[in-house]
């Protein structure tokens, strides 16, 4: 919208210009992508483009590339138990960080008590003595650690993750939807054995994404069955328009990347400074890693439904976390698991900048913020005292 500001990229981007015209063009065919003649394979093509534009991204194989839904089904599929690699048995049990993404925590089709949860530190990091722990002596696991936490930014130490999991003959998920297209990584950084990623992250449509295996995982089960799509993987006539907006978008993203983390990280830095004037101002997470893009903070005494719609009446869309959850008042399961009390919790608020934020983006909020600062957090230590 003309005149809006909009720091909500961890919720979703704006449509990359390469994606739409990928897009448009797959919506002018008229052949299905699993049809032997010429209008088949011309939208097969455009499948299998999209496919080794993903495999690239991530330092994968094409053939092991399953185009989904979105990030939802991916981490769902991914939650397989029985998958396996090498001369270990199949996982028996799944083992999840507390700070996931909901459809992780959901646990996939392992059923519920075969999930355990993995501590995280205050800084919202895996506390690796306890997945030690958790993994000492017990049937082969799946453990599923997200690359970088989608509302603290917090970035997880997901190869010494691996190195414990594999060590105890595991095989590790890293569910990389946030971190997609803004830090650089692939299978050799994160060893990993599944990652999973969506489009819409990254510059890309809504209702794409896809689970990646590393080379030699076996036993993974379709949860739709009927045609031979995706390798069996997969049931369903493909999504040409949107998997062929995905692998534009992957492509564009990969561009861009290094040079695009490193003007936003300085945004970043200076939004950061400027909510830091505000006395007593906490930033989640701000002494680990965290992604180039995403501030999380909070003013004891400090309502998050009540300052979003603030900045929302100033011109300026953020959240109160995931875009998944943040219409719903309730307390953030991250912060929560990093043992913040909940009077902290309940006025938590992302901003999260993207290619195309600006500096005087950064201005209009820091702006806004001011003057909610001024009114709002001044008003709310009143109600309290």
């Amino acid at each position: 919208m003309a005149g809006r500001v909009y720091l909500d990229w961890n919720a979703t981007t704006p449509l990359r210009a390469e994606a739409k015209a990928a897009m448009l063009t797959a919506w002018e065919l008229s052949g299905n992508p699993s049809s032997v003649h010429n209008e088949g394979r011309t939208a097969r093509r455009l499948v299998e483009d999209a496919r080794d534009a993903v495999a690239k991204a991530v330092g994968g194989r094409p053939q092991d590339v399953v185009f989904l839904s979105g990030g939802t089904e991916a981490n769902a599929l991914a939650l397989t138990p029985g998958l396996r690699r090498g001369v270990n048995g199949p996982a028996e049990w799944l083992l999840v960080s507390a700070v996931e993404h909901a459809s992780v925590l959901a646990g996939g089709r392992f059923s519920a008590d075969a999930i355990g949860s993995i501590n995280v530190t205050p800084a919202g990091v895996v506390d690796l003595a306890h997945l030690r722990a958790l993994l000492a002596d017990g049937p082969p696991a799946l453990v599923s650690v997200m690359l970088a936490n989608n509302e603290t930014g917090a970035i997880q130490p997901v190869a010494e993750v691996a190195e414990i999991v594999h060590a105890a003959g595991g095989l590790l998920h890293v569910d990389a939807i946030q971190a997609f297209g803004k830090i650089p990584f692939d299978f050799a950084s994160t060893q990993a054995d599944l990652l999973t990623l969506s489009a819409h992250k990254i510059g890309g449509p809504k209702g794409a994404g896809a689970l990646v295996l590393a080379e030699g995982v076996e036993g993974l089960e379709a949860w739709l069955r009927g045609g031979g799509q995706e390798l069996g993987r997969r049931a369903g006539t493909e999504n040409v328009a949107g998997i062929a907006g995905f692998g534009a978008a992957a492509k564009s993203a990969m561009a861009t990347l290094k040079a695009d983390a490193a003007r936003v990280r300085g945004l970043r830095d200076r939004l950061e400074h400027g909510l830091r004037e505000t006395p007593g101002l906490l930033v989640y997470a701000d002494d680990v890693k965290r992604l180039p893009n995403t501030v999380l903070f909070t003013v004891p005494g400090m309502k998050a439904e009540t300052a979003v719609i603030g900045f929302d009446l100033a011109g300026v869309a953020v959240s109160s976390g995931s875009a998944c959850s943040s219409g719903k008042v309730q307390p953030s399961h991250v912060l929560a698991a990093m043992g913040y009390r909940p009077e902290l919790t309940q006025g938590a608020v992302r901003l999260s900048l993207g290619w195309s934020t600006t500096e005087t983006d950064v201005d209009l909020a820091l702006k806004a913020w001011r003057k909610l600062a001024d009114t709002l957090v001044k008003g709310e230590r009143r109600n309290t005292a």
